[in-house]
This record gives C-alpha cells, structure tokens and sequence, in this order.
C-alpha cells in the first residue's frame, strides 16, 4: 500500500489516480497509523514551504514523515513535497523545512515565473532506479517559482534548465524527489510512478 499524506495542499486526485493506472495500490490519507504501516510514502504537494509546515504541524504529520524515512521507508516527495524535504526556503520570507535533506530552496532570478510547461530532464546516474524505462531528454510537466539547492549536488538524479541548470530530481538512500509532476507528464511521468510503486 502507497500512503499519498493530505495536509491539504497537494493534487491529491490526479496523483491517486495516476498510480491506480500504473496498477498500484494506494490511498489518500493523513491517519498517522496509515502512514506509518504503509509500504511507500508520498508526500505531494502545491504552494510555499512555510504554510505546508504549518499543516504537517497541526496534523501532527511531521514526526511521522521523519520517521517513515528514517526507517527506510521508500519515500517520494512531488514538486512542493520535494522542497520539504530540505533545509529552509527564501518563499514568503525563510521558512524551515524538514531538515531531511542539506541545502535550501531558492526562486528564479531574472527569469519569467512559474517557470511552467514541459521542459527536459537530464538523467544523472544516480537517477537510474527511478528514471528506468525513461530516456534522458525526455519532457515532463512542471510548474514552480523556486527550485532546490542541495549541499551535496551528488544526491541530484536529474537536471533540467530553465535560463540555469537546477536539479528536478533527488534520491538519497530510499527517498527520492521529483520537481516536476509525473501525474501530469503523461506516459513519461507514469513510468516514474510505476517505478516507484516498484521498489523494494
């Protein structure tokens, strides 16, 4: 069972559905006892940093998070799900994050945002796993303002540029991060899910 966390602010619809077509078992939920019995965890999500800490507070969902991960729990954050994960961001003045991953989250300079629409990935080798079947180049969706910058650029499984190169994916261990949404990537974004629901 995928547990897909509702702190209320991800499209938690297309993402359930979009694993219920790849074949995958998973549900929508913020039950703490759910999440933390579930076989994979997502932690989607749409908006800024502070206000999503706020909600993972007030549902208590924030030490259930650390600790799915903490136990090897395969963990996958989408788009804001993936800024989360990291230290701090600058959004709406700096807000703490989860502090899983180093680094922090920064906005686009001099360039026109959200940066929005399909745009290439660049799989890197450390993206194999959650990239298999998937060709380097291809586009996925995305839809964003700020992007991630982690201390250590090796956790990075891929890279995309929009007027820079920034890093759209992340794994370290068992968690992995995905700026882009592959709910709305079509036949590319499934593919991740599929691999995904795939792990062991």
């Amino acid at each position: 069972m995928i547990a897909i966390i509702d702190y209320g602010m991800g499209n938690l619809r297309s993402v359930h559905k979009a694993f219920e077509a790849v074949g995958a078992q998973a549900q929508v939920t913020c039950d703490v006892d759910e999440i933390l019995k579930a076989d994979k965890v997502v932690l989607p999500g749409v908006g800024a940093m502070g206000p999503a800490m706020q909600k993972l507070q007030e549902l208590k969902l924030v030490d259930p998070v650390r600790k799915v991960i903490e136990e090897g729990t395969p963990f996958l954050g989408i788009c804001l799900g993936l800024q989360l994960l990291f230290d701090k961001s600058s959004e709406g003045g700096v807000s703490k994050g989860l502090g899983i991953l180093e680094g922090h989250v920064e906005r686009f300079i001099d360039l026109k945002v959200p940066h929005m629409g399909w745009n290439q990935v660049q799989v890197t080798p450390g993206g194999t796993e959650l990239f298999a079947g998937f060709s380097s180049g291809e586009n996925v969706y995305f839809c964003h303002s700020y992007y991630v910058k982690p201390k250590d650029a090796s956790i990075a499984a891929s890279i995309t540029n929009y007027g820079i190169d920034f890093v759209s994916a992340i794994v370290q261990g068992q968690v992995w991060g995905v700026q882009f949404h592959p709910e709305k990537s079509q036949k590319a974004g499934l593919q991740i899910l599929r691999n995904f629901a795939e792990i062991k």
